[in-house]
């Protein structure tokens, strides 16, 4: 039997513009209601998705759990408090911070609570704000970061030749030990080596008696691939990429609207 649902959200469990629908919440909450957890599993801060964990009544509950900055921090939603903390090194920030500076992005830094925007884009603006994300444009250096935990480091722009070339640039600065990928059709992420929503999942896994094959992961990117990877059972919705879908075990028949519904409708109910 699965003891853990744990899901992406952009693309994944949300529509495009953000938003969840009934089918997915009705789904999730059944699956609750039969004890299997339901682990929100994303890029994003914890803070960003408040109004999310509220609409799937996961909202300040003990013994629920977020994992945020692509396994950067795993969060428990009452009190909002750290289980895990997987922060990059300042130095290794720093590195990676200075190497996107020199391609047409923007760049985001995340500390633990909080999101700074170098230089922000109008169409990064665009797209967080249906997200409901809160930023700081961030002035300065980098040392203004020196003293905080730096879950992670990303660049946007829809040019994926550019993010394409960024992370080989990054990749090859760390001769391969860190962790890089991409997100949402429009950002290169960069975690610390080691560092992603599998071996966070696996780790919250242990804390709460589940082994990997009692853990169900749903995807569509490739920042994705960490847990897809790593649990028992990989589910694709409809409109994942290729590699994720090469991954998968179940690929569902409908994509975001109710993908997560269809997953959960198979496997736990």
């Amino acid at each position: 039997m699965y003891k853990i649902i744990t899901s992406d959200l952009d693309e994944t469990l949300l529509r495009k513009d953000g938003t969840v629908s009934q089918a997915n919440i009705d789904a999730i909450a059944a699956a609750s209601a039969k004890g299997v957890k339901f682990v929100p599993n994303t890029g994003r801060s914890f803070t960003s998705i408040q109004d999310l964990l509220r609409q799937l009544h996961l909202y300040q509950q003990p013994n629920e759990y977020v994992v945020s900055y692509n396994g950067g921090a795993v969060i428990e939603n009452q009190d909002n408090r750290v289980i895990v903390s997987n922060a990059m090194p300042f130095d290794e920030a720093q590195r990676v911070f200075d190497i996107m500076r020199q391609y047409d992005v923007d760049i985001h830094v995340y500390t633990l609570d909080h999101l700074y925007i170098y230089q922000p884009r109008a169409d990064d603006k665009h797209y967080l704000q249906t997200r409901g994300v809160h930023y700081d444009e961030m002035i300065g250096t980098f040392d203004q970061f020196k003293d905080d935990q730096i879950m992670k480091v990303i660049a946007m722009n829809p040019d994926f030749g550019v993010r394409q070339e960024m992370l080989q640039a990054v990749t090859a600065a760390f001769n391969q030990q860190i962790n890089c990928t991409y997100s949402s059709g429009i950002y290169m992420e960069v975690n610390h080596f080691g560092v992603d929503k599998g071996t966070a999942i696996l780790d919250l896994g242990k804390q709460l008696g589940a082994s990997a094959t009692e853990i169900i992961a749903i995807g569509d990117n490739a920042n994705d691939l960490g847990m897809l990877t790593k649990v028992g059972l990989p589910i694709s919705v409809a409109n994942g990429i290729d590699e994720v879908k090469q991954v998968a075990k179940f690929v569902t028949p409908n994509d975001y609207e109710r993908g997560v519904a269809d997953a959960i409708e198979k496997f736990i109910l």
